[in-house]
């Protein structure tokens, strides 16, 4: 049961899975009271003469009219998109309260493997997903934005994957284009308390309006429950696994004129998690404890048991973002231009005594990454056959990252050999990211478009400085209305994240209860790919539509992420070669209230060689993974080979719906 008109029909949409939902009209009236009640205002008050509400009206209808010249400017021609309405998200069983991750979960293609640190596998890739607000690009953070963003402010988002335009770079695994809500058509507000298994407590609220030539839209919620990273237990319920995350997210728009406006926007998102536990742990290696205690523990003793249910590992993210931008539409010239900023922090401390009980080492993690940049972007339509578009885009990172150790001296034999001391490692990584583009659809036939193009990308860190010209080209041919083929190919070039490569003086553990036995840390290099892609999307009749898309990338130095120690923070790393190849199939059926659709994706992920921060898989040598992996291919530990997704929702009147 769904419904988006009043308090007893949101009740009966979620009683199925929850044991409460309130929703409140908030500020006197829900959003479509309010709607309707501007628009009565609007008609009388030009029966009267008065404009105010007239002004309101035309408002409306420029938003409109920027929002459809904005598309414009940055289309997806040629790759492969799939479309998330408000109205689809809606009718998800937890509605807008489900995790944004599990929204695109819905598209083919797409895997979660763990839901420690919230990154998905487009494809058989390690994240290399880059996220869009009304086309401008968020600079990514040390967590996944799966955990940070909210469907709450959502009007529609697509998952774009395959061959893609040149206007996209670095991050290309796919692209998550979200366009917001907007209180120009978003009137009123509502105050919803949802909560259910696993102690999940989740008040929110959100409300739009306009005022004159502003328009505006906000949200903010607050979650609390007792699973908030996974359970890595068989038991219905983890051990030590609570969470509290605060959220928000604000969007302003104000009409300049009729063809230009200044929009602002802006998110914060603060979580406390516990680091999940598992009972019956035993400390390995066993000489890290003696009979009586440790003597060799500055901190009073290791103990000779330690119950590995008592840990009490945490974690702390935050996270924040705000981007200003101008957009202009003049005839056949469209144009957009933004300046963004971000802050990421995530801070795990460990448990000082039980860490060193199991693994011989405690670390405290803190990393800060800095972002600011700008993007422009513009499309200019030559004539009825070409569509020139180009922009320019630069970002600068900033990284602070921060530890301090706690290991055991330890003789060759690996015992040890005297207290625990701390090594502490700080360090500050820099990196600039600059690209350009330009491409020109070029509509050769009436049913063939060619869109081709290339951009121009610039990498310079702390660690590494490369670059890259990236020629694109996507034909698309639809003979009929019903039948619509695509084939692309696509070079690419992307740069290791630099809050997530390695911060470690490998040599400063040597000697100790931390070393890997490996002191090998190569720096982390630029992923350079070639991808081609082909599919056919084909209406059986008006209410049946199905789709099949092939895929093929080779790539050198190419790069993954792995959780390596007790934090839940990502390290990059490179294999010298890699291999990721599949095949989608996709399905919907609408017709009057029924709708329903289905994805089933194979895809196969392959590398070969660990080149960089080879530390963290252990020692070299005859017999070791490092030595097997140098000379086969092995499946990139996120390799998911059949994932699938389908739904099925009836709409048997207005804002009313029964889904699964």
């Amino acid at each position: 049961m769904k419904s988006n008109k009043n308090s007893t029909e949101r009740e009966n949409r979620n009683r199925r899975l929850y044991w409460s939902v309130i929703s409140v009209a908030a500020l006197s009236c829900g959003g479509t009271t309010l709607a309707q009640t501007n628009n009565v205002a609007a008609t009388n008050a030009g029966a009267s003469g008065s404009s105010t509400n007239v002004t309101q009206l035309g408002n409306i209808t420029v938003v409109g009219k920027l929002d459809k010249a904005r598309d414009t400017i940055i289309p997806d021609l040629g790759a492969t998109a799939h479309t998330f309405s408000k109205e689809q998200i809606e009718t998800l069983s937890q509605g807008a309260n489900a995790p944004f991750n599990e929204v695109i979960l819905r598209a083919p293609g797409v895997a979660q493997d763990s839901a420690a640190n919230g990154d998905l596998h487009v494809r058989g890739e390690h994240a290399n997903l880059q996220y869009r607000i009304n086309d401008v690009l968020l600079p990514e953070g040390i967590t996944g934005f799966g955990l940070e963003l909210d469907p709450r402010f959502v009007e529609s988002m697509q998952l774009i994957t395959g061959c893609l335009p040149a206007a996209y770079g670095f991050r290309t695994a796919g692209v998550v284009d979200i366009h917001t809500k907007s209180g120009a058509f978003e009137n009123g507000g509502t105050v919803d308390l949802y909560g259910g298994s696993y102690d999940t407590f989740r008040p929110s609220l959100e409300y739009g309006g306009s005022q004159g030539k502003w328009d505006y839209f906000v949200d903010g919620s607050f979650d609390q429950n007792s699973l908030g990273i996974e359970n890595p237990t068989p038991s219905h319920n983890a051990i030590h696994d609570q969470t509290e995350q605060y959220k928000s997210f604000l969007y302003a728009s104000r009409i300049l004129s009729d063809t230009s406006r200044i929009t602002v926007m802006g998110s914060a998102s603060y979580s406390d998690f516990q680091v999940p536990n598992t009972p019956g742990l035993q400390n390995d290696p066993a000489n890290y404890s003696a009979p009586g205690g440790n003597p060799w523990y500055s901190g009073g003793g290791i103990p000779t048991t330690f119950d590995s249910s008592t840990l009490n590992e945490n974690q702390n993210e935050q996270n924040y973002y705000g981007v200003v931008t101008y957009q202009k539409s003049a005839g056949d010239l469209n144009f957009q231009a933004s300046v963004f900023g971000r802050n990421s922090d995530v801070h795990f401390t460990p448990d000082a005594v039980g860490d060193l009980f199991f693994n011989g080492e405690a670390s405290d993690v803190k990393r800060d990454l800095y972002s600011g940049g700008l993007q422009a972007d513009a499309s200019y339509a030559l004539g009825d056959k070409h569509t020139i578009r180009g922009g320019v885009l630069l970002l600068d990172e900033y990284v602070s990252a921060d530890s301090t150790t706690a290991v055991f001296p330890v003789d060759g034999a690996g015992n040890p050999t005297g207290p625990a001391f701390p090594v502490m490692n700080n360090q500050v990584l820099h990196g600039l990211f600059a690209g350009a583009y330009l491409q020109d659809e070029w509509k050769i036939l009436p049913e063939v478009t060619i869109n081709y193009g290339a951009r121009f990308d610039q990498y310079y860190s702390s660690f590494l400085k490369a670059n890259q010209p990236s020629p694109r080209v996507n034909v698309i041919y639809q003979p009929t209305d019903w039948t619509t083929l695509h084939a692309g190919y696509a070079r690419y070039f992307t740069p290791p994240p630099v809050e997530n490569v390695p911060a470690s003086t490998v040599t400063a553990f040597d000697g100790t209860s931390g070393s890997t036995g490996n002191d090998q840390d190569s720096p982390v290099q630029a992923e350079r790919a070639n991808y081609f892609d082909a599919g056919i999307s084909q209406k059986i009749t008006k209410h049946l539509q199905v789709g099949v898309d092939g895929y093929y990338k080779t790539a050198k130095h190419q790069l993954d992420d792995g959780l390596f120690g007790q934090s839940l923070v990502l390290s990059a790393f490179n294999y010298a070669k890699g291999r990721i190849y599949g095949v989608e199939f996709t399905g919907s059926y609408n017709q009057g209230g029924f709708s329903a659709y289905a994805n089933v994706a194979w895809s196969q992920a392959y590398g070969e060689d660990w080149e960089s921060a080879q530390f963290l898989f252990g020692p070299d040598g005859p017999g070791t993974d490092l030595a097997y992996v140098r000379n086969h291919y092995i499946y990139l530990d996120h390799d998911q080979r059949v994932t699938g997704s389908f739904g099925v929702s009836y709409t048997w009147r207005e804002g009313s719906h029964y889904s699964t």
